[in-house]
């Protein structure tokens, strides 16, 4: 599952930051220590270190694929306030929010979101429309804990994400048993939907993204109130096999959903072989 959310605040554009941890209501501000162009530049080579077989290049503002297709990398709009980051992200904005890897300490800081936005013409490009059909083309099946579960789950072969997807689960496989109730039975993988509360696409809709099993999971839109009140009960163990694949966790967005895993290589910083 993941989901999103309007609220105020402002988020400047960055990679390879210092986060100013200055709260301002609701928001988060975060400051670049890069200059605008530097900040573009690392965000496409990130990109192409991630996708290498669909980018090739950059030149200038733009971010060139294998096919010729030109997309620009900064759209010019300056600094975004937080709905307009989430729901019209160019280029450098999906990489604005640094993912923290591995094991962390507290609960993530307000409208810290690394990973919720989604420029849709990319995922488009990359992964094809869910409503046209073009993701169903590329699902192929695999077995979700093929040990203690042995359910079937349709997930996108480009990019390797089923064959990740495998390896994740036959790690997933080997935990104690302890975790089990954590992992089975997985809420499902492919949805041709939008994000709850929107127009946008879920990560769902591209064929990129599981949820575990829901007996402990937490979502922000659950709790009482509708207030924004961090929660979490999985495991370290659990998120660190999907981290090592290039999956990034809901479970590290102020916006919680700790069900929710999507393939993000890019944000991981992992290279993916050609």
């Amino acid at each position: 599952m993941d989901d999103q959310t309007i609220a105020g605040g402002w988020i400047v554009r960055m990679r390879r930051i210092s986060i100013c941890a200055a709260m301002f209501g609701a928001a988060v501000l975060v400051c670049a220590i890069s200059s605008p162009p530097a900040i573009a530049q690392s965000a496409a080579e990130q990109l192409l270190r991630a996708y290498p077989d669909h980018l090739t290049a950059i030149e200038g503002n733009d971010l060139i694929w294998k096919d010729g297709t030109r997309m620009q990398i900064d759209d010019g709009r300056g600094i975004k306030p937080f709905d307009q980051w989430l729901v019209g992200p160019d280029l450098k904005d999906m990489l604005a929010i640094p993912y923290p890897i591995g094991e962390v300490s507290a609960p993530p800081v307000a409208n810290s979101d690394p990973g919720r936005a989604r420029n849709a013409a990319f995922f488009t490009k990359m992964y094809g429309d869910c409503a046209k059909g073009e993701v169903a083309e590329n699902l192929v099946e695999i077995v979700w804990l093929p040990r203690k579960a042995g359910q079937k789950l349709r997930i996108s072969k480009i990019n390797g994400v089923a064959e990740k997807l495998s390896t994740i689960s036959r790690a997933l496989d080997q935990l104690p048993a302890s975790l089990d109730a954590y992992l089975k039975p997985s809420e499902g993988t492919f949805v041709c939907r939008p994000i709850a509360g929107s127009m946008q696409r879920s990560a769902h809709g591209y064929g990129i993204a599981v949820d575990i099993a829901t007996k402990h999971a937490h979502y922000w839109r659950w709790s009482k109130g509708g207030a924004v009140a961090y929660q979490n009960k999985i495991p370290n163990e659990i998120v660190k096999i999907f981290e090592e694949n290039g999956f990034i966790w809901g479970g590290k967005w102020w916006h919680y959903d700790t069900m929710h895993f999507e393939y993000r290589p890019e944000l991981l910083g992992i290279p993916q072989a050609r």
